[in-house]
């Protein structure tokens, strides 16, 4: 028994601070948190701890969003700032730090080197106005997180490159995909030496220049080349993934043989083939146009995989435009644009993490891509298709601009959701299963390389349209070119880049990252119209209402404490 009330009071006070250090000790041996978001936004997926718990190594993140920046980008540097608390309270091996990369105390000498600096790592900035005392103040914001592990550094770009003129949108589908962009980022650091990927050659395939810009994004996170398939008896299994990018002469069974056991050996393949040859060119000066197919001997190869390419052309409702002449005024000619049904514009029906939040992808005179079965399994996924206006025009196909002249009646395009692009997921069947040639056996022998049959697990992707990846050449000696995607004729951007890029990152996630980027946080939006009608009732409510509880409870407690202590 304590002989007096002080001595309580430290006995209390002791035992309070007692628990509180056994309860900080225990949070720190043990972390736990509950997440009762309905979409689950601070709850890091499986594969992510799997790869933070498996770091040996400090992963040091330097941010680059601090300053002053408007109240959306504050958002932004929170959700930063929570991701990374969430990522190094599964690993202790991830620190950070935020840094303003334009400080307003160094002299503009040294902050053009700054910036000079950052844009040689491809950290570009973007403009943005803020409202001053002294009026509006243009200012530069780098929305980037540079990663560093084991000397190796990767820039991301924290802000998300969307079509959408919204920036709460904008900055929404930007914070839902942090985590799978951080952790992206390590699996790639991670890796001793970059993922190589090629384009093939030797087939009629795009060229450099034709192929820049999906080119320069790739190199960013892998070494890319060009592959002759005459080179070898065999693809070298250094190759982590080839783009067959819309070939126009045919292969040879050598060369399929290569492919073949490229797939049976776990080689990742993006074929964007076309069957027909025809382009916007091929109609210049002509009343009309029949294309002829393509010889690609491919056809064979693709069957046996799970997938057909149909000798004929998509047209569909939802599409982009083309600039046609509908006068001449003033000796010049007046140009419009008219809907091009052969340009169609297909938005993603799916929710799977290739297409998720990707916007509309431009397709060119594209065919109809259909799933065979096949004697192995293999999971067929359409990613692309047309709308549900579009039909199919049959080989031989009569092009013509006449169509333009009268209006698109919908109930001509009856046919919907035909398949443009397909990703292949499973154990594929070899084409040379009892046709293997003694000369081929002989090129395996060569290298020391076993004849495989069925593949292990593999994933491939083919798209019915070799210009998805194509950017238009500005001037083709000085190099220069639009970046992929960009329509010149209607001046807007479409994501054949994202969708591209999107796909190479599947096929070569074997760590699974890719599942993050399936989370979705959900923007819930003020009501604005409702707000300003209610706007007294909740004044009230949020002030008053407070105001009148706590008279009330003084009043009930002045009230029992003069009946319990009253004489």
């Amino acid at each position: 028994m304590l002989k007096s009330k002080k001595a309580q009071a430290w006995f209390y006070t002791a035992s309070l601070f007692l628990v509180l250090l056994f309860l900080n000790i225990l949070g720190n041996a043990f972390f736990f948190k509950w997440d009762l978001t309905e979409d689950k936004r601070f709850t890091i997926t499986s594969s992510t701890r799997k790869l933070l718990n498996d770091l040996d190594e400090v992963v040091y993140v330097k941010v680059l969003l601090e300053g002053e920046f408007p109240a959306g980008f504050k958002r932004l540097q929170k959700a930063t700032r929570e991701m990374l608390d969430d990522f190094r309270s599964w690993s202790g091996y991830v620190e950070y730090e935020f840094e303003n990369p334009t400080p307003a105390d160094v002299s503009t000498k040294e902050l053009n080197e700054r910036r000079k600096q950052l844009e040689e790592i491809g950290v570009r900035p973007v403009l943005f106005r803020l409202q001053g005392v002294e009026g509006v103040e243009e200012k530069l914001i780098y929305p980037y997180a540079i990663f560093y592990y084991k000397g190796r550094s990767l820039p991301v770009n924290l802000l998300e490159e969307q079509r959408s003129q919204d920036q709460e949108v904008v900055l929404n589908n930007s914070i839902s995909l942090l985590e799978y962009k951080f952790a992206n980022a390590i699996v790639k650091l991670k890796r001793p030496n970059k993922a190589l990927i090629a384009y093939t050659t030797g087939h009629g395939e795009l060229d450099d220049l034709q192929t820049k810009d999906l080119t320069g994004a790739l190199r960013t996170y892998y070494d890319v080349g060009r592959f002759i398939m005459d080179s070898t008896y065999a693809i070298p299994k250094e190759i982590s993934l080839l783009i067959v990018a819309k070939p126009t002469k045919p292969f040879s069974e050598k060369d399929k043989f290569k492919l073949d056991q490229y797939v049976m050996n776990g080689g990742k393949v993006i074929f964007l083939l076309d069957r027909l040859a025809i382009s916007l060119d091929s109609l210049a000066g002509r009343e009309g146009f029949v294309p002829p197919e393509y010889d690609l001997n491919l056809d064979d190869l693709l069957f046996k995989y799970g997938a057909r390419l149909q000798p004929s052309l998509i047209q569909d409702l939802q599409c982009s435009k083309i600039p046609q002449v509908v006068g001449v005024q003033g000796g010049k000619p007046q140009i419009e644009l008219f809907k091009w049904p052969y340009h169609i514009v297909s938005v993603p029906r799916t929710e799977h993490l290739v297409v998720k939040g990707v916007d509309g992808v431009n397709f060119f005179f594209a065919n109809r891509l259909d799933t065979i079965r096949t004697k192995t399994p293999v999971r067929k996924t359409i990613l692309l298709s047309s709308s549900k206006y579009s039909k199919e025009q049959f080989s031989p196909a009569y092009v013509t601009f006449q169509m333009l002249h009268y209006p698109l009646d919908p109930q001509k395009f009856k046919e919907s959701n035909i398949p443009l692009a397909v990703l292949l997921e499973g154990e594929f069947p070899s084409l040379y299963e009892n046709r293997l040639s003694e000369s081929m056996q002989a090129g395996l022998n060569e290298i020391g390389m076993e004849f495989k049959t069925r593949s292990v697990p593999n994933r491939m992707l083919v798209v019915a349209d070799g210009d998805v990846a194509y950017n238009f050449i500005v001037d083709r000696e000085a190099g220069t070119s639009t970046p992929l995607g960009f329509n010149r004729y209607e001046q807007r951007m479409y994501a054949n880049k994202d969708f591209l890029l999107n796909s190479i990152e599947y096929l070569l996630d074997e760590v699974g990252v890719m599942e993050a980027r399936g989370k979705e946080v959900k923007l819930r939006l003020l009501d604005q119209v409702r707000a300003r009608k209610e706007q007294t009732y909740w004044q009230v409510f949020n002030i008053l209402l407070p105001l009148i509880f706590l008279l009330l409870f003084a009043l009930l407690y002045h009230y029992l404490r003069k009946r319990k202590y009253a004489l």
